[in-house]
């Protein structure tokens, strides 16, 4: 009899310390449920095309940023009333995850948004959420989830300080932690030991055929510090071009960009270019 009441409070304690570790209300839990079921027959022929139709199921969504900075330690954040370009990515990716793995239960789905978001698919702590997009990439490549062809497509490199977080502490909440800011500036110094690949802007057009719908681009910038500032999915369109699938934080919503991407990103004064990562076996 002891026995079994051990082992009910332990089973009780994890619950709860599952719980903790996840912030979603209880609107948000309806709505997977619906997004779910919606899904259920989105499964396309090839991985790329069952990951724009996903994409395209959240045509429409609010933009909102910031949606992970919430509460005072570091939860896995589950909201589909707003989303920002990279929660966007990140949420498709975990749905993509459950169709490919023929999954229904929330928690997959949280597992599998854990997996994508967060170093080595571990949430420990703010530092180990993937922040910097070029790591997001490297990370989940190491996982097997992606797969890195800007260098196939023609990518040149690029030797650059990726460190804005580590100067610009005062614009991260988290950061006001001591522990928090000097772990990430060890994040950064392991980042600066990779060279950033990027193909060229003037050189996407001519490119653009070999991107797949379901790609994940991210867009490479000359800003000071940072890698990219914007991140999306490639969706090939009607008019034979290739578009920007993605969380516009102008137009304020999910929204399949109206100029085909080459066009679109001469309207950026800062880009350079893009990253692009092509989704793999999505199974971890």
């Amino acid at each position: 009899m002891m026995k079994i009441k051990i082992v009910a409070v332990l089973l009780i304690l994890g619950v709860v310390a599952n719980a903790q570790k996840i912030t979603c209300s209880p609107e948000d839990k309806s709505l997977f449920e619906t997004k779910i079921s919606d899904l259920e027959h989105a499964k396309a022929s090839n991985l790329g095309d069952t990951i724009a139709l996903v994409g395209q199921s959240f045509l429409g969504t609010p933009y909102v940023e910031k949606t992970l900075e919430v509460g005072d330690t570091e939860t896995l954040v589950v909201n589909f009333g707003g989303l920002d370009c990279t929660t966007f990515v990140e949420n498709v990716m975990a749905f993509s995850m459950m169709l490919q793995n023929q999954q229904k239960d929330f928690e997959n789905f949280t597992e599998n948004l854990e997996t994508v978001r967060y170093r080595n698919g571990d949430l420990n702590g703010y530092p180990s959420r993937l922040h910097y997009f070029t790591e997001w990439i490297r990370n989940n490549e190491k996982k097997g989830l992606v797969k890195n062809i800007t260098a196939v497509l023609g990518g040149v490199e690029l030797e650059k300080p990726i460190n804005f977080m580590g100067t610009h502490r005062n614009l991260y909440p988290f950061l006001a932690s001591d522990e928090n800011f000097e772990a990430m500036l060890k994040v950064e110094k392991e980042i600066a030991k990779e060279k950033l690949c990027y193909l060229p802007q003037d050189q996407i057009e001519s490119k653009e055929h070999l991107i797949k719908s379901g790609d994940i681009l991210a867009l490479a910038t000359s800003i000071k510090g940072l890698d990219v500032t914007h991140t999306g999915i490639a969706i090939h369109q009607p008019d034979g071009r290739l578009h920007l699938l993605h969380a516009s934080s102008k137009n304020g919503e999910v929204e399949i960009s109206e100029l085909p991407l080459a066009d679109y990103l001469k309207n950026i004064k800062s880009n350079i270019g893009i990253i692009v990562a092509r989704p793999t076996l999505l199974s971890f």
